[in-house]
This record gives C-alpha cells, sequence and structure tokens, in this order.
C-alpha cells in the first residue's frame, strides 16, 4: 500500500535536536525505578504516569519532572533510560539525537555520586550505538537563577569540557530567567566554546521576544531552544533568518504547556516561511505523550506541509547539530538518499 503523507514522515529519516533525557523516561520506568530505589512519588504523579500529563501551569511542569528525576539514584539506572531511549528512537527512525540533561541537577541538587552519573551516561550511550545504531550526543545545561549560579555553572560547565570525548557537544540555559541579568553565565560560555563547544539556550517558550534578544545579543546563542515567540516580533524574525539562527520547536510541547492552544494555532508554519531555520523535537516525550514520530507527522496533518517542506525540517534537524563538518555531510546525504527511497512509495497528492 503506498504510504500516505503522514506515514511518509513518520518513516522519514530522523535527527533530533530537543530532547530532555529525564522528560524521555518510559512512564513503566519511572514507576519500575521508584519501587527499586524506595522513591516516593507524589500521588498525582504515580496516577499520572499511566497516562499522559496534563500540567497546570509551567511550575506543574516543573515539579513533576524533579519528581520524576528523583527515581534515579545508580549508575544502571541512567545507563537503562539512556539505553531505552535509543530504543524508542530507533523505532521512530531516528540515527542522530542530542540530548539534554543537567547535571548540577543530578549531582548537586539530588546528591547523585558523580562517577555514577557519567558512567552510565557514557556506558549507556556506547550500548545505544552498538544495539541500537543509534549516536547520542549531550548538551549539558543549568538551570538559570539557580539557587546558587557560579557553583551550578561552574559544575555544568566543567562537566561538559570533561565529557567531549564521551558524547558532550554544548552547554545550554534553561528556565524562565534568561535577561539581561544572564550576563553572569557569559563567562562560561566563552570557556565551553573555547574548548570547542557549542551553546543553545532555552528562550523563547514562556516569555517572548524580551527573552531570545539577550540570548542572542549578549550570550552570542547559536540555536535557540523552542524560541518560537519570535514570531511576535518582525524584527527578530528577520534577524533568525538572516542569521541563519536554527530554533529547536517542540509543538506538542508548546500546546501542553498553554503556550498555544492548538496545533492548528502553533507559529511553526510562519516561522518556516519567514525563513528562520526550524527543526521539529519531542522535548519530554515520556511527560507529554508524543514523539519525534508524531510531532513529523503534525507537520503533514495539523500543520499541512507539503512533502517538499517536510523534507526541508526533517534534513534541518541534521544541518543545524553540532556534528563536525564531514560527519553532518556524510549523515545529511544518507538521508536525502533515504528519503528518496521513501518517496517511491508514497500515494500521490490525491490520494495522501
Amino acid at each position: 500500500m503506498p504510504l500516505t503523507l503522514a506515514e511518509y514522515a513518520r518513516a522519514a529519516p530522523k535527527a533530533e535536536l530537543h530532547l530532555h533525557l529525564e522528560g524521555a523516561m518510559r512512564p513503566a520506568t519511572v514507576l519500575a525505578l521508584a519501587r527499586q530505589n524506595k522513591a516516593t512519588l507524589p500521588p498525582d504523579v504515580e496516577s499520572a504516569l499511566h497516562t499522559a500529563f496534563r500540567f497546570d501551569d509551567f511550575e506543574h511542569f516543573i515539579r513533576t519532572y524533579v519528581a520524576v528525576t528523583r527515581v534515579l539514584r545508580r549508575a544502571e539506572d541512567y545507563e537503562r533510560i539512556v539505553v531505552e531511549l535509543a530504543e524508542d528512537l530507533a523505532r521512530q527512525h531516528v540515527s542522530y539525537a542530542e540530548v539534554t540533561v543537567s547535571p548540577s541537577t543530578h549531582v548537586l541538587f539530588l546528591g547523585t555520586p558523580q562517577q555514577d552519573f557519567v558512567d552510565g551516561l557514557a556506558r549507556g550511550r556506547q550500548r545505544a550505538l552498538v544495539e541500537h545504531n543509534v549516536e547520542l550526543a549531550w548538551i549539558f545545561d543549568v538551570v538559570a537563577r539557580s539557587v546558587d549560579p557560579p557553583r551550578y555553572y561552574d559544575f555544568t560547565t566543567q562537566c561538559a569540557i570533561d565529557h567531549r570525548d564521551r558524547g558532550s557537544v554544548a552547554i545550554g540555559l534553561v528556565g524562565m530567567g534568561i535577561d539581561r541579568e544572564t550576563e553572569a553565565f557569559l563567562p562560561y560560555v566563552a570557556r565551553a566554546r573555547a574548548s570547542g563547544l557549542h551553546f543553545t539556550p532555552h528562550a523563547g517558550e514562556l516569555r517572548g521576544p524580551e527573552q531570545i534578544w539577550p540570548a542572542l545579543e549578549l550570550l552570542g546563542a547559536e540555536r535557540i531552544g523552542h524560541g518560537v515567540r519570535a514570531v511576535e516580533d518582525p524584527g527578530l524574525v528577520e534577524t533568525l533568518a538572516a542569521h541563519r539562527i536554527p530554533l529547536e520547536v517542540c509543538p506538542t510541547s508548546n500546546v501542553r504547556l498553554g503556550v498555544y492552544p492548538s496545533h492548528a494555532a502553533h507559529p511553526l508554519r510562519r516561522l518556516h516561511e519567514a525563513g528562520v531555520p526550524v527543526t521539529v523535537n519531542s522535548d519530554d516525550p515520556g511527560l507529554f505523550g508524543a514523539t519525534l514520530g508524531d510531532e513529523a507527522a503534525l507537520l503533514a496533518t495539523a500543520l499541512g506541509f507539503t512533502v517538499e517542506q517536510i523534507d526541508e525540517i526533517l534534513l534541518n534537524g541534521v544541518r543545524c547539530a553540532f556534528l563536525p563538518p564531514e560527519r553532518k555531510t556524510a549523515l545529511l546525504e544518507r538521508h536525502k538518499g533515504e528519503l528518496a527511497r521513501l518517496k517511491r512509495e508514497l500515494a500521490p497528492a490525491s490520494e495522501a
């Protein structure tokens, strides 16, 4: 049977750039680890793990995220969730993913021994490639306005630098606090860049363009996590397009957290048509109940893109990745070849 456009998008080769390890844990694994490690989950979290979460607001989401993260205690736990993530990604035809994880949250805030944390990630990453043919890279991020910013910033930056030979490619900054006062983070960005790492902060999700401008002008962001509210400032959209600053767009996450009322109202199409390099991502599939395959299918359904536009957006996942040029070129050509093969199975537009 010929493929519909949504089926084509699901079957297409993909790279994912905005995916949180903690938020990608399988609900069944969270429950199993909670029992195994005697970690008490709040009743509302435990019951919600059986269905897709619904969040009252961003603070409710963060409380849930931290509660789920607390079930991780041992190196084996981290290894398990990394390997399971790779298995899930392989089913969605993802060959490469840059996975965000917060070392300061695990080691400094929750008290996980640092060696357990790093060993678990390293073993899981190696198994991901061998067992599932999925290459994982790490973006180590820190929460903006941490309780002890210098300590948290320094720890995260050094962790990323120390793990460049084990998949670390960038540092990030998450939370709602990116503004002019975030200048304190600038020396850590410079230190990371001097070691060959990249920088991609979250901005323009719950707050508007006033958060994206300092991410660009002050911190020199190379990509923007989310960034969808740039659409509210035509000048900012022009800047993103002119300087080819990619956005890591997560449509279902934006809808689930109330940034937009529906997928149909999402500005992904407007940003794409304005020339902004957009990628599509799942953010926290374990919490939002939507995988990258689901997000790709949305491009064909609720968002109404053509096959050529779907190809462009999915290939942007490779083009905008923090990969060495030769590796990026090889992966891009491989994905283009797989897309060409899939097109031979695609139903005519009138049938799709």
